[in-house]
Parts: structure tokens; sequence; C-alpha cells
């Protein structure tokens, strides 16, 4: 009697299988956590872009952050779009190119770099994520001060992760 290693076909059936099911479970993915929580989890592809939109919580006007996922897995702020100056709001001519459209001040080309973001719902701040054609309004749904994480990770981490630090 043959030993079954020997025989080809279901040896190589079974490494191909193998590989395929690694392949699968290494696939980036942009996942959204609340309070360590996953609500959400996205395919992930180098500039998937995404955006976080909050009401500034001094000047109590809109900000509009367009950020995106590199192929590393990190997150690029790109740009910026809000109504009025303030704290918190850039405006150093280094940060980016500056210009005004109508009542709105826009900063491109920010090119900030996060491993990955955490976010704390406020109180009048109608913290609000959009990615892949959905919107996610996180003020609807939890209490302020509810920790938010987004954060790109492959697939086989997706039940394992959780969030460090504050």
């Amino acid at each position: 009697m043959d030993k079954w290693w020997r025989r080809p076909c279901p040896v190589a059936c079974l490494v191909a299988v193998l590989l395929a099911l690694a392949h699968i479970l290494s696939q980036p993915c942009f996942c959204l956590y609340v309070q360590g929580t996953r609500l959400a989890a996205v395919p992930a592809r180098a500039g998937l872009p995404f955006t976080i939109q909050f009401r500034h919580s001094v000047q109590k006007t809109p900000v509009w952050e367009n950020l995106q996922v590199e192929a590393d897995g990190s997150l690029t702020l790109l740009s910026t779009r809000y109504q009025s100056f303030g704290v918190g709001l850039p405006f150093l001519e280094g940060e980016g190119d500056f210009r005004e459209e109508g009542d709105y001040f826009i900063f491109d080309h920010m090119d900030r770099h996060f491993p990955q973001l955490t976010l704390r719902t406020g109180v009048g701040t109608r913290l609000t994520l959009t990615v892949a054609g959905r919107e996610y309004r996180l003020y609807e749904q939890y209490a302020p001060g509810t920790r938010v994480d987004l954060v790109v990770l492959p697939l086989w981490r997706l039940a394992l992760w959780r969030p460090t630090g504050n």
C-alpha cells in the first residue's frame, strides 16, 4: 500500500488549499473598532479613501479630514477642509498647500502619516466616518468620550486585535 504523501495529487491539492487560505487570511482590512469591539471591516487597498467629519469643539464649525490607506497599512492625512480659523486647525504654510474655496479653507498635500488613529466622540462634535460608500454616524450611537480606533489589519487578526494605550 502506498503512503498518502507519496501520491502527488492529494499532496498538491492540500498545498494549494493551504496557500489559498494563507493568501485570503493575509488580505488587509480597514477596521473600525468602538470600545474595542469591531463595528466594521472593509477590504483595504492602497489608496482606499475615507473621511472623518466632525464639528470643531471650539469653533462649532464643520471639519472634513480626508485620508487614505497606504500600501504598508498606515493611514495618511491628505487634506482638511474647514470654515473658520482657530485652535487645532491647520494654518501654517509648511503644513500643506492652503487655499480658499467659497466659505471654506482647504489644506491639501498635508502628507501626515499614522500607523492607526484613535478618536473620541465628543459633546456636540457629531463625529462621522465615511468609508467605502458607507457613513457611520458615531455620535448618534455612542456617548461622548467613547473610544474609536481606525486601523488596517490582515484578515486573520480581526478577532484578536485589541487597542493599546488610552
